[in-house]
């Protein structure tokens, strides 16, 4: 440990970022704040500063050898080391481990002991990456990629703090407590609600927009990179600061006091920003009284929890899709303000030794009347693009994917698969070339076999092997192509049919699927965003789309065609919004028409699941829609009935029997 940190880029020498420095920092004096969540564009030395924390760490008391990290004088009931006697504590560097996105869950809460359960003991435990991030970091790079089954059993440990393994025929716990570090590009989507809210704080990373930081950063980068020992050795004295620091900080920690006039003013700022969770009351009272430990004081101000409310409030408060998360500064301000006066107003009623009156409400009445009138002001002129029309609580419709599918065989987020390589076992089953070794069933089928033929020890043979079956998640793709042509360009039908499709994206949001968006006019189809788990993104797309000029549809079903294929590992569903009036033809002087049926006819062969909704409206109606949907082998639904409740949208793929 102690020759990876000193290896490591210098936390003092990281240029900038200083919020998110001193959130790192914060964790590092108290622990038990839950850790903090990085998020940020790619590049932003997200990960170097959450790697480069734990140089300035102060060590732990740890026995050597032992795999639980335990206390010295608390060991854990399954450390066979420290249970054994007294052994000797030192000092040892703090824990710092990487959960890889591909992990199993064997490998993160631990397993069977085969050696040692070969030998008859019992309770034969091998320990995960829970138990070695123990009192440490448990670090997870693109958290909000990580696997469903994972984040379930990390929410159950955060909760209780004990890893409790039942698996294999055991029955073992341990203490794991660890501060959890995650990186994430919003890019990719983002994080269940319930892992978020485990995050103690949070921090929106940057690239520095002046040029003298950038050149700053990159002559440091390039200077470690040229000789990394001796930028390590020319920052040292600047660490051993900061380490001393961080140590004083912590011993004060206990010794901070926060008055409850400021516990009332975090519970008011909770209310105020409409925070669910009474998780950030109490984080937001650690954070402060960590911000005063940190620069030397043992009294908590007004400023520590204005600081600490910008990390701990704004990734709680969204409370729906594509609402946009952060803090508003301004109404921070305001109630800052607010409490800063009605603390000056109380304190000089105390002095002056009289009781509250009538004329003291009637003297803040015009003050609050002023700050009425600021926060009735508007926002500013709407845009001139189509606005959405609202989403409401939607039924659901339920797509099939065909037999013939060459995605059928595949689970998808909303699917569950029984021929999943990772996720949660469901059952074990004789293998004798197993993919995943189900430990514990194969012991106890060569404990019965050796003991039926009289052996007094355990032997293994090939026919004693189990394999896992697993239950595996995955994401869906959805893929919309929305028809913005001038045949779509009346108002009302363009909001009703972004207000269906923002329908659709609350869907995909829920259930984290991916999403891809396709918009169509004038001359050709363009690609408004490629599959991604951002459906912020897409729903930005859509917010802007314009509309007018001809229809491409033959270029839109070809371009579909196309990114289809080339995301051929999630199982798709292809949302077609369009009247069928297709005008602009592929090739010069064909029939549009045609090649839109013959293109459906493509999609329809490759098993693709869609869903056709018919924007056409009027008395007279063509009814090309309905007939490009039977061609597509899809389902049909007009406009009015989409608009009627905002349907959202369940795709069900079918597993082989």
């Amino acid at each position: 440990m102690t020759d990876l940190n000193s290896s490591l880029f210098p936390f003092s020498a990281i240029v900038g970022q200083p919020q998110l420095k001193q959130a790192l920092l914060l964790c590092a004096v108290d622990p038990t704040l839950g850790g903090v969540l990085i998020r940020g564009d790619k590049g932003v030395a997200k990960s170097t500063a959450a790697r480069a924390l734990t140089a300035v760490l102060p060590p732990i008391a740890r026995v050597p050898g032992c795999a639980f990290n335990c206390l010295p004088h608390a060991p854990a009931a399954a450390c066979a080391i420290c249970t054994a006697g007294t052994p000797h504590a030192s000092l040892a560097a703090v824990p710092f481990v990487t959960l890889p996105l591909g992990a199993t869950e064997d490998r993160v809460l631990g397993t069977l002991d085969l050696a040692r359960a070969l030998k008859g003991e019992v309770n034969a435990l091998q320990p995960g990456l829970l138990a070695a991030a123990h009192r440490g970091v448990l670090y997870i790079d693109e958290v909000n990629l990580l696997p469903d089954h994972l984040v379930d059993v990390l929410l159950d440990v955060a909760a209780m703090g004990v890893n409790l393994v039942q698996r294999e025929g055991l029955s073992v716990s341990h203490p794991a407590r660890f501060t959890l570090i995650g990186t994430m590009n919003l890019e990719e989507g983002d994080l269940r609600p319930q892992l978020l809210d485990r995050f103690g704080l949070m921090v929106e990373v940057t690239a520095p927009r002046d040029k003298q930081v950038r050149a700053d950063v990159v002559r440091r980068r390039l200077a470690y990179e040229a000789d990394p020992a001796a930028f390590v050795a020319h920052w040292e004295g600047d660490q051993q600061t900061l380490r001393a620091r961080l140590m004083a900080a912590q011993a004060a920690l206990r010794q901070v006091v926060l008055d409850d006039g400021l516990l009332e003013l975090i519970s008011h700022l909770c209310c105020e920003f409409e925070v669910a969770s009474l998780r950030a009351d109490i984080v937001m009272h650690k954070t402060a009284r960590a911000f005063a430990a940190l620069a030397g004081r043992l009294q908590v101000t007004p400023d520590d929890v204005r600081a600490a409310a910008e990390l701990v409030l704004p990734h709680r408060r969204r409370r729906k899709p594509f609402e946009q998360p952060g803090l508003d500064q301004d109404k921070l301000d305001e109630l800052m303000q607010q409490a800063a006066q009605e603390q000056s107003q109380q304190q000089s009623k105390q002095e002056q030794h009289q009781p509250e009156s009538a004329n003291d409400d009637t003297a803040s009445s015009p003050q609050q009347e002023d700050d009425q009138q600021d926060g009735d002001q508007g926002d500013g002129g709407a845009e001139q693009l189509f606005q959405a029309t609202a989403a409401t609580a939607a039924r659901q419709l339920k797509v099939d994917a065909p037999h013939s599918s060459k995605f059928a065989t595949l689970a998808g987020r909303r699917n569950d698969g029984a021929d999943g390589v990772r996720g949660r076992t469901i059952r074990t089953v004789p293998d004798s070339n197993p993919a995943s070794l189900a430990v514990g069933a194969t012991v106890r089928s060569a404990a019965l076999r050796s003991a039926a033929a009289g052996s007094d020890s355990v032997t293994l043979q090939a026919s004693d092997l189990h394999g896992k079956v697993k239950l595996a998640k995955a994401a869906n793709l959805i893929l919309f192509v929305v028809d913005a042509s001038g045949s779509m360009a009346a108002q009302r039908r363009m909001e009703t049919v972004k207000g269906a499709v923002l329908g659709l994206l609350t869907d995909a949001y829920q259930r984290r699927d991916q999403v891809a968006v396709i918009g169509f006019r004038g001359e050709q189809a363009q690609l408004l965003l490629a599959p991604t788990r951002s459906v912020d993104l897409a729903e930005q797309g859509l917010r802007h789309l314009p509309t007018g000029g001809r229809t491409p549809l033959p270029h839109a079903l070809q371009l579909a065609l196309q990114t289809l294929e080339q995301a051929a590992e999630a199982p798709p569903l292809l949302v077609l919004l369009s009247d069928g009036k297709g005008n602009v033809a592929l090739e010069a002087g064909a029939d549009p028409w045609r090649e839109t049926l013959a293109l459906a006819g493509q999609l329809a062969a490759r098993g693709i699941p869609a869903l056709v909704l018919d924007t056409e409206s009027g008395y007279v109606r063509l009814g090309r829609a309905a007939q490009l949907a039977q061609a597509l082998g899809a389902e049909y639904l007009t406009l009015e009935e989409l608009s009627a409740d905002n349907l959202a949208l369940t795709i069900r793929a079918r597993m082989p029997a």
